[in-house]
């Protein structure tokens, strides 16, 4: 009964504190702007099956697509012992499921202890790809700090998940003959044949207190996991999902259009349109693109939620390749810093970042005097070529390009700046309405030709 009641207590205050969490993480991505969902939703439940639960992207690089694989795997499994830890945690039951699924039993749990050796391979190998090998992408400047401590920290919690999974299952196989009544007879895959040489000989006692510290402290681990997760780049675990779905549906290289600066271009080259509104030449001029999360769509922030900071976008990038600073991925990334930052700075309630003072600090009401471009330089946004090869590597449908165009879209159009190189280009369109700035005019030179 005591163990019962701790473990409701440990689980109820481990959940509730995961769902706080994940729900500040919703309410940051709200801080977005609404984004209309078109396209068919078959393709859209297409996408998240096969990008997100299938890995489909995943295996255009096999070798670390196999490795990934075997960790998913192993995780989906992971969670029908899991749900029989709940049970047996809150009826204070010994493998409940053990009793009902009788030899099927044996069969599941043997699964996922052979899947969980595979998991163990993969997850050492990653750590050392990750710290002893020098792979380019993992050691960009981006990655410097938290996300390699990040990764690294992930990869101990599965080692030691998978520690714990093996100390319970090893430790009940010896106990079975031992203590028959309580310990019902088994016949693991994997626990079944290391067991013996690892535990057998030790004493009852010893086992007992090494199966719970197995029970335990796999269900601590979990619980650490998911309240770690909100933190984490592995959130892309369960962000993976509504990401691919709500991923736009539009072919690569389609730009979103802006209806006003359509209508302006119309109205300037006299081109007629029936749905275009009448223009207001005392209305105040909007503003373009986005300087701020607060001008990002709510796709564009769950995808810096959803990152994997796998870096393939980086990796394919032919600015990043051809040495200029620009890294997709750090573009993702800078996306979701700077959420966080506002997040925090309006949970503060400090009146210093409220822009109108008389009103408490809000979403609504917020100034703090920055902007993405405290986190991005504009060096990084002009060496974008616009190639969508980032875009087609995500591995979870991220479009670090749309919000590329956007920073360029507010500094060329809100701010009238941009490389000096370029403004020729921009004065000649919107004064001549063509690339090149030539002497005749542009009817003339039709006509002519």
């Amino acid at each position: 009964m005591l163990q019962s009641i701790i473990f409701a207590v440990v689980a109820i205050a481990a959940l509730g504190f995961a769902a706080f969490q994940f729900s500040k993480v919703y309410a940051n991505i709200q801080l977005g702007k609404p984004e209309e969902i078109t396209g068919p939703t078959s393709a859209r439940w297409k996408n998240m099956i096969l990008v997100a639960f299938g890995q489909k992207k995943m295996f255009k690089r096999p070798i670390p697509a196999i490795l990934h694989l075997m960790l998913y795997v192993a995780f989906v499994f992971t969670q029908i012992e899991l749900i029989e830890i709940f049970i047996d945690g809150i009826f204070g039951a010994h493998r409940w499921f053990l009793g009902p699924l009788g030899g099927m039993y044996n069969f599941i749990i043997s699964t996922i202890e052979v899947l969980s050796v595979l998991a163990f391979i993969a997850t050492v190998i990653f750590l050392v790809r990750r710290n002893l090998l020098f792979i380019p992408r993992l050691r960009k400047p981006e990655m410097q700090g938290w996300p390699t401590l990040d990764a690294n920290l992930i990869l101990i919690f599965e080692l030691i998940l998978l520690a714990c999974i093996f100390t319970m299952n090893g430790t009940d196989v010896v106990l079975q003959d031992l203590d028959p009544d309580h310990y019902k007879a088994t016949n693991f895959a994997v626990s079944g044949v290391i067991a013996p040489y690892i535990f057998g000989g030790m004493e009852a006692s010893t086992l007992h207190v090494l199966e719970r510290v197995g029970w335990w402290g796999h269900i601590i681990m979990v619980f650490v996991f998911l309240n770690y997760l909100p933190k984490s780049k592995h959130l892309h675990i369960l962000l993976a999902f509504p990401n691919t779905f709500f991923a736009r549906l539009k072919e690569k290289g389609e730009m979103i259009n802006m209806p006003a600066i359509m209508y302006e271009v119309k109205s300037m080259m006299d081109i007629e349109d029936p749905n275009m509104p009448e223009m207001d030449p005392d209305a105040e001029l909007p503003e373009f693109g986005a300087n701020d999360i607060f001008d990002m769509s709510q796709i564009d922030l769950l995808g810096a939620y959803s990152c994997t900071e796998c870096g393939r976008c980086t990796d394919v990038c032919p600015a990043n390749i051809t040495g200029k600073k620009l890294s997709p991925r750090k573009i993702v990334q800078n996306l979701r810093d700077r959420t966080e930052e506002v997040r925090t700075k309006i949970d503060s309630g400090d009146a210093e970042y409220a822009a109108n003072k008389e009103e408490p600090v809000s979403a609504d009401n917020f100034e703090d005097g920055r902007s993405l471009w405290d986190y991005i330089t504009r060096e990084e946004v002009h060496a974008c070529t616009t190639c969508n090869a980032c875009v087609e590597a995500c591995p979870v449908l991220i479009n670090p390009l749309e919000m590329i165009l956007k920073l360029r879209r507010h500094e060329i159009l809100t701010e009238a700046a941009g490389p000096q190189d370029w403004l020729p280009l921009f004065n000649s369109i919107e004064n001549q309405q063509r690339a090149w700035s030539v002497g005749t005019s542009r009817t003339a030179w039709a006509e002519e030709a």
